[in-house]
């Protein structure tokens, strides 16, 4: 006896398989309760396959880069009300990141995403300089030290000339 599925629920299942991330196949299978090789054969028989899961995962607010969020500005520009969301909803966005996009280009201000690279290389140079003063620091601690030593050798070397 075989089961039959809805297209509904083969359509749910390749999704999951396809944006499975670490996990098989195998294990995906056992959690919609469906045969391995049943599961092996949609994938087979499915004409969109792998870039359709992709297709589902939208784009977060953060990874947009400024041209686009720019773009998305000017496309919005004359919407209101429900084409306004029915357009974020498209996008996978709220229209408050809009909003904030909209202050901060007025602002002026750079945007987060688009910084993100030139943060990252602050941060690597602020850590390379703390790292080198250190290192000075020390260096410079030992020299006292030495030069310490130094003043106290001659001294005992004087008291044992006398």
């Amino acid at each position: 006896m075989t089961a039959k599925h809805s297209e509904a629920f083969i359509e749910q299942a390749l999704v999951k398989v396809y944006s499975r991330g670490e996990r098989t196949i195998k294990s995906v299978a056992d959690d919609l309760n469906v045969n391995y090789h049943t599961v092996k054969n949609w994938m087979k028989n499915s004409s969109t396959g792998k870039p359709r899961a992709s297709a589902t995962k939208e784009k977060r607010p953060q990874d947009w880069t400024a041209a686009e969020q720019l773009m998305a500005l000017q496309e919005t520009h004359g919407l209101s009300g429900e084409s306004l969301q029915a357009w974020c909803r498209e996008r996978g966005l709220f229209a408050h990141h809009l909003t904030s996009w909209k202050v901060a280009f007025c602002a002026g201000n750079k945007l987060p995403a688009s910084g993100a690279g030139e943060v990252r290389t602050l941060k690597d140079e602020n850590g390379k300089l703390k790292r080198e003063l250190v290192r000075k620091d020390r260096a410079l601690a030992e020299a006292a030290a030495l030069l310490i030593l130094q003043k106290k050798f001659r001294a005992l070397w004087e008291e044992e000339d006398k």
